[in-house]
C-alpha cells in the first residue's frame, strides 16, 4: 500500500515508519520548518505533498493519504469529494476541537449535559466575570497551536489565580488573532476519556476507555503538558461511550469523518461532563493504544476507507504509556535547542519485542544512532501491556529503565491513580463496565 502522511511536525512519525517496515511505501511532508529534522534518516519525506497526489491516486483503493492535524479539515473534505482516500477528520471535526463553545453546543443539541462554561474574546472581559462572580474556574485557550497549550486550571474558590493568569497572558506581545478562551466551572471527580475510530459511517468497535497524565511531575504536580503519560485499555468504556461519544455518529457521518476522535469528561456522582474533543490522531494516544491492538495499522486504515468491517481485533488488559522527555519540553523552541542530537542509548541490548514497546516521537537516525530531533523534546512512549494496571506497569517502567538519555525525564505514576481511586469512583457510580 502507499501512505502519504501530512503534517507540521511529523506527530504520526511512530505510525509511518512501522507501516514503511510492514513493507508498505511511506512519504511524509512536514512543514514546520523547525521540524525538518524529526524522523530524518527513517521515513521518506516530500516537500510538496500535493505534488504526491498522482502517486497516491495510481494505487488505487491501496492509497491512503493520513492528515496529523485538526487544522486542515477543509483540505481533507475536498480530497474525498475528490475521489481519494484520507484519514485524519473533517472541517467538522476541526470545529469540534478547535472551538470549545461549539463543540458543547453540538453536544447539548444532542440531549448531552454539559458543564456551564462561558466563551469570552478578550481577557478583560474573562476577569470582569471572575470579579463579578467568584468562584474556581478552568481556563481552556480555543484554537490550535502554542496559545492552545495555555490551559489553567484554577485551584482557589475567588479565582484570583485565575485572573493572575489572564493578567499575565494579556502582558504578552499581542499575537496575530485576539484571545478565545472559556472559563468553565471547575468540576471534582474522575477525568477520563473515551474514543473510537470513525469510519465515515459508523464507529467501530470495540472503543477505548482512557487515563491521562497531563502534568509535568509525578503526583500531578506542575505545568499542564501535552501529556506525560496514559492509561489505556479496549475494554470497560461502553457505558461511558454509549452515554456521550455514540451519540455524535450521525453528525459525523454527515460531516465524511473519517479517522479517530476522542472526548475527555469528567465524572461524578451526577453523571458525565464532557469537556473538549480531540478530532484527530493524538501523540501519545495513537502509540499507546496500538499496543493493544493484534494488527498492524495497514488493515486498520484500509477498514476506515472501505468500511470492509466495523471491528478490529484487540488484547484483552491495559496498556501503560510512559512519555520520555528532554529540555525544552513541555515548551517550544523556535530554534534548536541545545539538547538536539543527543544520542538515545540502552544500559543492554533489547529484544525484538522491547523494541515495539518504543514508540518514537522527536528523533531522527545520524551517522547509524538514533539521536533526539525536533523543537518540543517530546523524545518517545514507552509502553507495557497486562492483565492488570499494575502488571503493565511493571513492564514499562522496566524498559524505561534500560533507555538512557542526557537530561531525560519522565512520570514515575503512570496509571497508579486509576487502581488507587478511579476505578472504584467509576464502579460505585456505575460507568466502568
Amino acid at each position: 500500500m502507499r501512505f502519504l502522511g501530512i503534517g507540521g511536525y511529523c506527530d504520526l512519525g511512530d505510525m509511518y515508519l512501522r507501516l514503511a517496515r510492514e513493507g508498505h511505501e511511506v512519504r511524509v511532508h512536514v512543514s514546520a520548518r523547525e521540524s525538518q529534522d524529526t524522523f530524518a534518516g527513517l521515513v521518506d519525506r516530500c516537500a510538496d505533498w500535493r505534488a504526491e497526489l498522482p502517486w497516491v491516486r495510481a494505487a488505487g483503493q491501496d492509497g491512503i493519504i493520513l492528515f496529523e492535524g485538526a487544522d486542515r479539515g477543509a483540505t481533507q473534505d475536498e480530497l474525498r469529494a475528490a475521489g481519494y482516500n484520507v484519514v485524519g477528520g473533517s472541517a467538522f471535526g476541526d470545529r469540534l476541537e478547535s472551538d470549545r463553545d461549539f463543540g458543547r453546543s453540538v453536544l447539548q443539541s444532542l440531549g448531552i449535559a454539559t458543564a456551564p462554561l462561558l466563551a469570552f474574546a478578550s481577557f478583560d472581559e474573562g476577569i470582569d466575570h471572575i470579579r463579578r462572580r467568584p468562584g474556581r474556574y478552568v481556563l481552556k485557550p480555543n484554537g490550535t497551536g502554542a496559545w492552545a497549550m495555555e490551559s489553567y486550571v484554577g485551584q482557589l474558590d475567588d479565582g484570583s489565580d485565575v485572573i493572575d493568569v489572564l493578567n499575565s497572558l494579556a502582558s504578552q506581545p499581542p499575537g496575530k488573532t485576539p484571545p478565545s478562551f472559556i472559563l468553565m466551572d471547575h468540576l471534582q471527580g474522575v477525568e477520563v476519556g473515551v474514543g473510537a475510530f470513525f469510519n465515515g459511517a459508523e464507529f467501530l468497535r470495540p472503543v477505548r476507555i482512557d487515563f491521562e497524565h497531563k502534568r509535568f511531575f509525578t503526583g500531578n504536580l506542575g505545568e499542564l503538558t501535552g501529556e506525560m503519560g496514559t492509561l489505556v485499555s479496549w475494554s470497560g468504556g461502553d457505558r461511558i461511550f454509549e452515554a456521550t461519544l455514540a451519540k455524535l455518529a450521525p453528525r459525523l457521518a454527515q460531516s465524511g469523518y473519517r479517522g479517530w476522535i476522542n472526548l475527555n469528561t469528567i465524572v461524578d456522582e451526577r453523571g458525565i461532563w464532557p469537556l473538549e474533543f480531540t478530532a484527530r490522531f493524538g501523540y501519545p494516544g495513537f502509540a499507546i493504544l496500538s499496543s493493544l491492538q493484534t494488527e498492524g495499522w495497514a488493515p486498520l486504515l484500509r477498514r476506515l476507507c472501505d468500511q470492509s468491517r466495523p471491528s478490529f481485533d484487540t488484547r484483552d488488559g491495559f496498556s501503560v504509556g510512559v512519555v520520555l522527555t528532554v529540555p525544552p519540553f513541555p515548551y517550544q523552541s523556535t530554534e534548536p535547542p541545545s539538547p538536539t542530537n543527543l544520542r538515545i542509548l540502552f544500559r543492554r541490548p533489547l529484544t525484538a519485542a522491547e523494541e515495539a514497546r518504543l514508540h518514537f516521537c522527536e528523533v531522527a537516525k545520524r551517522d547509524g544512532h538514533l539521536v533526539t530531533a525536533g523543537i518540543m523534546g517530546q523524545v518517545m512512549v514507552v509502553t507495557g501491556t497486562g492483565e492488570t494496571v499494575t502488571a503493565a506497569q511493571a513492564k514499562a517502567y522496566d524498559l524505561v529503565k534500560q533507555v538512557v538519555i542526557a537530561n531525560m525525564r519522565y512520570r514515575t505514576d503512570i496509571g497508579s491513580g486509576y487502581e488507587a481511586r478511579d476505578a472504584a469512583l467509576l464502579r460505585k457510580w456505575g460507568w466502568l463496565d
